[in-house]
């Protein structure tokens, strides 16, 4: 027995499209990180495309963590390399044992004051879960390791000149470490 032509239609139609669904996933519209535009700690706005030619190391960051010392490194690095074309980008937040419960003003005091923070700090954002922030998904899905979530606070990414991901780093791993500083100084070669 024949199918009427419109069940034959609808038939063709529902076999295909899941097909076609799952065959062509989205692709995030970013390409690199200069594509993205964020808050800086004051809550501007400001597009990242402010860095681009430059080697970027993106951490997140928090006030109250064991990693929070991890600060003096990451001010030290960005003073001794940001004339080479280098910048550290601190994403504070709140996503690892309430460690960053400040408010924005809050951490930008805390890091002036008590670490003399001066690489461009922003606005507090979610770096995993439900809310996180599309940055932090364009760079885990543009790293090394694209279904890993961030592991704690202090994850570092190092982006290269080009905008991509040119390496990721656990938060155990120091901004100063060899492994650290030799992904920075290839990327600042290129």
């Amino acid at each position: 027995m024949k199918l009427p032509l419109t069940l034959s239609i609808i038939a063709i139609v529902a076999g295909c499209t899941p097909f076609v669904m799952a065959s062509s996933p989205a692709a995030p519209l970013e390409k690199s990180i200069y594509d993205f535009k964020m808050q800086d700690i004051d809550v501007k706005a400001i597009s990242l495309a402010k860095f681009k030619g430059k080697v970027l190391l993106v951490v997140n960051v928090a006030s109250k963590c064991g990693n929070t010392p991890q600060y003096d490194a990451l001010e030290s690095l960005y003073e001794a390399k940001k004339k080479s074309g280098f910048a550290v980008l601190g994403f504070p937040a709140n996503n690892f044992g309430q460690q960053e419960p400040g408010s924005n003003s809050e951490i930008k005091e805390f890091c002036t004051s008590t670490y003399k923070v001066k690489f461009p700090m922003f606005a507090k954002i979610s770096v995993k879960g439900q809310d996180e922030h599309p940055l932090y998904k364009w760079l885990r899905a543009n790293s090394n390791r694209p279904n890993d979530d961030i592991d704690w606070n202090f994850s570092k990414f190092v982006i290269g000149k080009d905008g991509k991901v040119a390496a990721r780093f656990r938060a155990s791993v120091t901004p100063d470490s060899p492994e650290v500083v030799a992904a920075i100084n290839a990327a600042l070669a290129k």
